[in-house]
């Protein structure tokens, strides 16, 4: 992804996120038995992403939705104050320092 400052991009989301981050400025995510990458085509005009201006938005899969979002808030991170439930699991969204809008997703249990 673009960043306008893309040193302190990778250090918000190694702080906020834990995502480590290589020398090569970005980090591999290994998947267990039954992950999976969802791809998703939206309307141009989706208020989902947020900022119109925002192309894509990423998902990161959390173990504990809740205990995420208040680290999030306690670190002073812009965080939605609405929390989605589907058949699919638990959905949550925040902003990263550069305001982009990212989406946390809890899957359901067993999954």
């Amino acid at each position: 992804m673009r960043a306008q400052d893309a040193a302190a991009l990778r250090s918000w989301y190694a702080r906020h996120l834990g995502i480590e981050i290589s020398d090569w400025g970005g980090h591999e995510f290994d998947w267990t038995d039954g992950g999976s990458t969802t791809w998703a085509i939206f309307d141009a005009d989706t208020p989902y992403f947020g900022s119109p201006e925002q192309p894509y938005m990423i998902n990161f899969r959390v173990d504990d939705l809740d205990a995420m979002l208040s680290q999030l808030r306690s670190d002073g991170v812009t965080v939605v104050d609405e929390i989605t439930e589907h058949e699919f699991g638990r959905f949550g969204w925040a902003y990263d320092c550069e305001d982009n809008r990212f989406e946390l997703w809890q899957p359901p249990p067993g999954r």
